[in-house]
């Protein structure tokens, strides 16, 4: 049975003095690990301000604060690769949804992006309350799904600003419903799988666009920005945007030996 999980802002565990002392959860995991009703002797799993992973017992409590003591350290699961989801900005409560869900599966950032058809507007002053609101619910997901790290969430983008953070990335794929059925996404990852070692994690970015779709100048701007870029089809179906957003990045993950692909014979 997993461990109720939490992860810590600014308290590394290593550099703790005592043998038991205060656990540095925010006000909402406090809150969160009330409403578990967790109590004295029952054990957690805590991912540190330093990345780190541990055990913890639950000594007592100090009001609504955890006492713990560390009960061991534990082995981080492996990240198949680091996938950025660039997903155009939608409507309503989508881009929750996407965020939750894509977290679930394992990805690593999540980049919000204002494409020309997007009919989600977030203006400057909004977007900090809008982040703040994604990355609460990238941690709350990972906490649920058990990932031992935490998704970043960064403000949305513009094309231009776009094109210049998708430069530094290994490989580039953009789901297009226009790209030619002979776009694999196998044959856009193929020279990353085989470049792909031990000693580094290969970076990805899967851009998908908002309800209205990317334009070719969008698409043929960020093919434009890195030399490892791809068009690629997600099949003859017309995805929604929010299915696209958690159905790409889960075939990337899956192509590079994520999500029990490492278990095929």
């Amino acid at each position: 049975m997993s461990l109720p999980q939490f992860f810590l802002d600014e308290q590394v565990l290593a550099d703790q003095a005592q043998e038991q002392f205060p656990l540095a959860l925010s006000r909402d995991d406090a809150k969160h690990a009330k409403v578990l009703r967790l109590g004295p002797g029952e054990h957690i799993a805590v991912v540190d301000a330093a990345q780190d992973y541990f055990e913890c017992e639950i000594k007592s409590f100090e009001g609504s604060m955890p006492i713990v003591a560390i009960s061991g350290h534990l082995d981080a699961k492996p990240l198949a690769a680091h996938i950025c989801l660039v997903q155009g900005l939608a409507k309503g409560d989508k881009m929750e949804t996407v965020i939750r869900h894509a977290t679930e599966l394992g990805v690593s950032e999540f980049i919000p992006f204002a494409a020309s058809r997007s009919i989600m507007r977030v203006d400057e002053k909004k977007a900090a309350s809008k982040t703040e609101r994604w990355q609460a619910i990238a941690k709350s997901a990972a906490m649920q799904s058990g990932q031992t790290h935490l998704a970043h969430v960064h403000q949305p983008m513009k094309l231009a600003q776009l094109k210049q953070t998708l430069s530094a990335f290994d490989a580039v794929v953009v789901c297009w419903e226009e790209a030619p059925g002979t776009a694999l996404l196998r044959d856009a990852l193929r020279p990353v799988v085989c470049n792909a070692s031990a000693d580094r994690l290969v970076q990805i970015a899967v851009v998908v666009g908002p309800e209205g779709g990317l334009t070719q100048e969008e698409v043929d701007a960020i093919i434009a920005c890195n030399a490892n870029a791809r068009m690629v089809s997600l099949g003859s179906s017309i995805l929604r945007t929010e299915t696209a957003g958690i159905v790409a990045p889960a075939l990337v993950l899956y192509e590079m030996g994520g999500l029990g692909a490492g278990e095929r014979a």
